[in-house]
């Protein structure tokens, strides 16, 4: 099964929704503010990617934290922020036949899908 997690209003998550349609790939859509987001999850995919990969440092959400949370950031810290605040995880991260995948790129989903 074919996985893609990301937040419905995100433009980046647009195009690659809109990708998978047309290249008529069956995926499920899990939408972090919708459909929650689980610690296990987190974890899991964190071990996979790296927390530093996952963490979106260029949005909203992380540049309004205070310096201190920007400068004392850990794995722990990271993990807690993002579960916090979902938003503040790269997209899209998609899964597919185990393997995990972040962002998208219009390249890298056809050697995914080839």
């Amino acid at each position: 099964m074919t996985t893609l997690f990301g937040i419905k209003n995100c433009d980046t998550i647009k195009k690659a929704r809109a990708w998978l349609s047309s290249h008529n790939i069956n995926y499920v859509f899990h939408d972090y503010r919708q459909d929650g987001l689980d610690t296990n999850w987190l974890e899991q995919t964190e071990q996979t990617l790296g927390w530093e990969i996952m963490l979106n440092k260029r949005g909203t959400t992380f540049r309004q934290l205070s310096e201190e949370q920007k400068q004392g950031l850990d794995k722990t810290s990271a993990l807690a922020l993002m579960l916090e605040h979902p938003a503040m995880i790269k997209r899209p991260i998609l899964i597919h036949k185990d393997k995990y995948f972040i962002g998208f790129k219009a390249d890298q989903f056809s050697e995914v899908f080839s």
